[in-house]
């Protein structure tokens, strides 16, 4: 029995087929999970040859009448959601640098029937510029490049990074003083960061840059937010 198979029958003991009558003719909860495991692959990133780092936080924006009808299911659907992500990666033997987390949330942007999925790879740290080196997630860090936001982790597995604002960035900052489209990171040798045209510009030890080589420890100012580089 396929993953997709064992969720439709999960929800449907749970909820006794009420999915499939509120869901006749909007989105399906297998669409989604369909939708999540393309994410995965197409952003899977291949670190070494025996590690190949996946999203482990997804955000599920529906429009505002699908929303409404999933709202009663939405506990149980983000729950199955988890396992299924968690299995999937599992079977493709992929590596995930910290726990799962999938939210479904309201766009009034969007029409019924769409839906938007936004993911990243992310590792909680134990405190600024550290990893607990006893859970898994600090283990898998390794020397991997990583920004850091606060208490958080972002690591740097794509050739190039993009910050901001916008839905389509690698790196979402909720910063109402950075861009949309407000930096990136360049992976090489040096790192790179680079401003990208940024309404109130990127900032490095208080002076505005286009482009700077980044070493251990910079700090990185978008807005009102500071992300750290950490290559060790």
């Amino acid at each position: 029995m396929g993953l997709l198979t064992r969720f439709e029958d999960s929800l449907d003991r749970m909820v006794n087929g009420a999915f499939a009558r509120a869901f006749k003719a909007e989105v399906q909860p297998v669409e989604i999970a369909s939708a999540l495991q393309r994410e995965i692959n197409d952003r899977a990133a291949i670190v070494d040859r025996d590690r190949t780092v996946v999203p482990n936080i997804f955000q599920i924006e529906l429009s505002d009448h699908d929303y409404t009808r999933l709202a009663v299911f939405r506990d149980a659907l983000q729950g199955e959601l988890v396992t299924l992500v968690k299995g999937y990666a599992a079977e493709q033997r992929y590596t995930l640098l910290g726990g799962v987390q999938v939210v479904i949330s309201q766009d009034d942007e969007l029409e019924t029937g769409i839906f938007r999925v936004r993911s990243e790879a992310r590792v909680e740290v134990a405190a600024q510029g550290t990893a607990s080196l006893d859970s898994p997630a600090g283990a898998a860090l390794g020397g991997q490049p990583r920004l850091e936001i606060g208490r958080t982790a972002y690591p740097l597995v794509r050739a190039v990074t993009r910050i901001g604002r916008g839905a389509d960035v690698d790196i979402r900052v909720d910063d109402p003083g950075v861009s949309r489209n407000h930096a990136e990171i360049v992976m090489g040798t040096p790192v790179i960061v680079r401003d990208l045209n940024s309404t109130n510009g990127t900032t490095v030890n208080g002076s505005r840059i286009t482009e700077l080589a980044l070493d251990e420890g910079t700090a990185i100012q978008v807005g009102s937010t500071t992300l750290v580089f950490r290559s060790t």
